[in-house]
């Protein structure tokens, strides 16, 4: 027996299926989004065995999506959690068979209420289908397991389904990045879209001298900022030089090298700054990169110094350029 044959055979029972239930998608799906987008509460999402687990990523995937929701196990529902469901709330039930004992027993409950119903099952005659407002089939001609028993080319379609409703619903909210960013705040679009410079510069005990420190004093400031580099700044505080580590180095083997030289003799004049601490740190980055350089110094509109913004401070945020 070829495993990975077998294994390819399971991606290509399933793409068949799933291009099928495309190709046989009814308006009543259209029916499904409308119910949904009418909500006025919430989406609860309900399904035992592997149905509940794709259900519980449905309702994940819709909350994230703009649509607010949440999953409810039906034997929690029948044990006093059926007081989450309420007025202006729609449910989602899924049950390939149609028939699952513990999601059965609270449909009366959920109708008594008067709240819509749609059912995702593989039998639009079943105890589901019945009840349901919108019925959506998620009929499939063959699973995937050998044994034909295991649920896999099923569920696949059932989340494709799930997948589909919160695409709909994104498109017909008009569903931004912006949008999809506020819930997640904490992820890698989150932090692209709101991060600032302000949020991750450094502002205090800066290493910074004046033009006429010397080299020797540049050092010792040098060490103690722990940031590879010293600010130099002028009698009206303003940023005038940057002197590096690199700076340092390359003053080294200089002839003419002397420690109790002015440090500005061996800095970087005009060195790279930005005034717009509002700026998103992805643009910071993306600035940082473009000039080849580890450190950005921040400043006022009178070149007099706020913080400053080391390339470390962004990858350890996790920041990446847009």
């Amino acid at each position: 027996m070829d495993l990975l044959e077998v294994a390819k055979e399971t991606f290509r029972i399933e793409a068949e299926s799933l291009q099928q239930a495309a190709d046989q998608l009814e308006r009543t799906f259209l029916d499904a989004v409308k119910l949904i987008e009418s909500t006025s509460g919430k989406l609860i999402v309900t399904g035992v065995g592997k149905s509940g687990l794709v259900g519980a990523k449905m309702a994940a995937t819709f909350a994230s999506t703009g649509t607010s929701s949440f999953f409810l196990h039906p034997t929690e529902a029948l044990h006093g959690d059926l007081g989450m469901i309420s007025q202006g709330d729609t449910v989602l039930a899924i049950s390939y068979s149609g028939e699952s004992e513990e999601l059965i027993k609270i449909l009366p409950h959920i109708k008594r209420f008067d709240i819509p119903l749609i059912g995702l099952t593989a039998e639009q005659n079943s105890t589901l289908g019945r009840y349901a407002d919108v019925c959506l089939s998620i009929a499939v001609k063959k699973e995937a397991c050998p044994l034909g028993v295991a649920p896999t080319t099923s569920t696949t379609q059932t989340m494709a389904m799930g997948d589909a409703l919160a695409v709909v619903l994104m498109k017909k909210r008009g569903f931004k990045e912006e949008d999809f960013a506020s819930f997640h705040p904490g992820g890698t679009l989150g932090k692209k879209l709101f991060v600032k410079i302000k949020d991750l510069m450094r502002s205090e005990d800066l290493p910074i001298i004046h033009t006429d420190n010397s080299l020797k004093d540049a050092v010792v400031i040098m060490s103690e900022g722990k940031l590879g580099t010293v600010l130099i700044t002028d009698e009206g505080d303003k940023l005038k030089a940057i002197l590096s580590d690199g700076d340092l180095r390359r003053a080294l083997m200089q002839p003419d090298f002397d420690l109790s030289r002015p440090a500005f003799d061996y800095a970087s004049k005009e060195p790279k700054s930005y005034s717009n601490i509002e700026l998103l740190a992805s643009e910071a980055l993306e600035i940082i990169e473009a000039n080849r350089i580890q450190l950005l110094v921040i400043t006022d509109d009178q070149k007099k110094i706020l913080g400053t913004l080391h390339i470390h401070d962004l990858v350890n945020a996790g920041i990446k350029s847009r």
